[in-house]
């Protein structure tokens, strides 16, 4: 589960009812919602609240680091809470979907130096791609 609202909290954060839904609908393990599907789900709970609003904190949570914007292909930008926990991704190639992975090992490790093209290298985001097992019964 994510700790987005700890964190968010500690930093200070001003928590608006606005902003509190907004982190409430995106705080959960394996959470990759849309910007639509995050405003759908806050106004089931602040019925007021503005798509612009939504985008807008998206927007904010992204900047100070705290959610990341993950882009898979061509689909929409989908954002994810568990963003202090270093994990890669795997897309069902049919519908989308997204789960948070952890595989062994070190990728930043396993680049030879002579694949680095003389890049310091800081980071690395692996996308896994398959079926998943609804898409498979499909």
């Amino acid at each position: 589960m994510s700790d987005l609202l700890g964190r968010l909290r500690e930093r200070g954060w001003r928590m608006t009812a606005q902003r509190r839904v907004v982190a409430e609908v995106l705080d959960g393990e394996h959470v990759h919602l849309t910007a639509d599907e995050v405003h759908a789900r806050a106004v089931v709970r602040l019925p007021e609240i503005s798509r612009a609003t939504v985008y807008n904190t998206l927007g904010e949570l992204v900047t100070l680091g705290e959610v990341l914007e993950v882009a898979t292909d061509k689909r929409a930008k989908r954002y994810d809470p568990n963003a202090h926990h270093p994990h890669h991704h795997l897309v069902c190639a049919s519908c989308g979907a997204i789960r948070d992975v952890h595989p062994l090992g070190n990728p930043l490790a396993d680049l030879p130096d002579s694949e680095r093209f003389g890049f310091t290298v800081s980071d690395v985001e692996m996308t896994f791609k398959g079926i998943c097992p609804s898409c498979v019964t499909a």
